[in-house]
């Protein structure tokens, strides 16, 4: 009696088995797919806080390209007489350029400064590189992280009015206690930086208009 007992129960047992192996096989195939959600979540953050590195990156790098080009054309026109001043002497590296709308080469369509300011893509065609106030440094260099050293054009928009001057631009305010503009010869000028990130997909385009006299 027990012996058939015994072969009577077998097949269920062999069944429960199964069961089991089934339940395990479905367990470790959730956990399979939290694990590449879990995977791809993180992956996916890595790459957002990369490219937020890389923008900030690219905005810091216009950012000080434009502080260094206004230092390099108030510092210059401390020392210039020469009309107009700056581009006409070449002191920028051939990167300045007088406002002249006639001049397609220039200001055409496909000129080089529209091409400079509006272009989506990394364009160095007419402008000058910035390595820095000692004009040594190599932003692109693996402790900097930029994929490429900043970049930038200047354009000479004319001769900037004095106080009371009637048409034209003209300075709306005294320019400090003290000081005097009688005979000031100022040049407004247009900086357009291009800075990438840490990689060649992230770039930046800045401008600011400075303007600087002669003595």
């Amino acid at each position: 009696m027990t012996n058939a007992d015994s072969n009577r129960r077998l097949p269920r047992a062999a069944h429960q088995r199964g069961v089991v192996l089934m339940v395990a096989l479905i367990f470790l195939l959730l956990l399979t797919i939290l694990g590449v959600g879990a995977s791809g979540r993180s992956l996916l953050q890595e790459r957002m806080a990369g490219a937020l590195r890389s923008a900030s990156l690219a905005d810091a790098a216009a950012q000080t390209t434009l502080r260094g080009v206004e230092w390099k054309l108030w510092s210059g026109a401390a020392q210039s007489t020469a009309t107009p001043l700056l581009c006409g002497a070449g002191a920028l590296d051939g990167s300045c350029y007088r406002y002249d709308p006639d001049n397609a080469a220039l200001y055409g369509p496909d000129g080089v400064v529209p091409r400079f300011r509006k272009s989506t893509e990394w364009v160095t065609t007419g402008a000058a590189t910035y390595k820095g106030a000692d004009n040594n440094t190599d932003f692109a260099a693996p402790k900097d992280g930029l994929a490429n050293n900043p970049v930038y054009i200047v354009e000479d928009l004319g001769v900037e009015s004095l106080p009371g001057t009637s048409g034209g631009q003209h300075e709306s305010g005294a320019t400090g206690a003290g000081s005097s503009t009688a005979g000031a010869s100022r040049h407004v000028y247009r900086i357009t930086a291009r800075a990438t990130g840490a990689d060649v997909n992230t770039v930046r385009v800045m401008e600011s208009t400075f303007a600087a006299k002669s003595n």
